[in-house]
């Protein structure tokens, strides 16, 4: 399994999130290295002002990162390559929303919560097809639920390049040696 992969799929997640935004179409509102003022407060239990949500680092943010979203997908118990897959979506669609898709993907009970079955299943799924195929399938349903989104229009090109920069990532992650890389499309 993939424990060590939380470093790297924080790096990679980061990379697509990038540093502070505050669109005005963005639900989310400010954000800062991909966490929004309201996880940030509900995550620290304390009122934090625009300037501290533009001083977030990495380092601030990396309990929250492994906490709510890494263990939450239970990373550390999915494949390796998988588990930056499954994290990444969390991060960026919440992880209720991940575990689902993950578990329509692995054809398993259908409730949100990653738990044995679904690891067993998702493991199943793996031998039996391949753990790249997964994550075709899976980045094939975050793309479908992006493009029901109302803000699909305004942020869909840079949803769409980041679920194929997972993808990608992912095939390199399952493959090393493989030196053909292609994109999800």
């Amino acid at each position: 399994m993939a424990a060590e992969n939380f470093d790297l799929s924080l790096e990679r997640m980061l990379r697509s999130e990038g540093g502070f935004v505050d669109h005005p179409k963005d639900p989310g509102g400010v954000t800062n290295l991909g966490v929004t003022k309201r996880v940030w407060e509900d995550f620290t239990g304390t009122k934090v002002t625009v300037d501290e949500m533009r001083a977030l680092t990495v380092a601030d943010v990396t309990e929250l990162y492994r906490t709510n979203y890494w263990n939450l997908v239970r990373g550390n118990d999915l494949p390796h390559g998988l588990d930056y897959a499954v994290f990444d979506y969390a991060v960026n669609s919440g992880g209720g929303r991940a575990g689902r898709h993950i578990q329509e993907v692995v054809g398993t009970t259908v409730d949100g919560g990653i738990g044995p079955n679904t690891i067993q299943a998702i493991n199943d799924f793996c031998e039996e097809y391949g753990t790249l195929e997964c994550v075709d399938r899976l980045l094939s349903k975050r793309i479908e639920f992006l493009k029901g989104l109302d803000h699909w229009e305004t942020f869909g090109k840079g949803w769409t390049n980041r679920v194929n920069h997972v993808w990608r990532d992912c095939e390199v992650m399952i493959n090393p040696d493989d030196q053909k890389k292609t994109g999800h499309q």
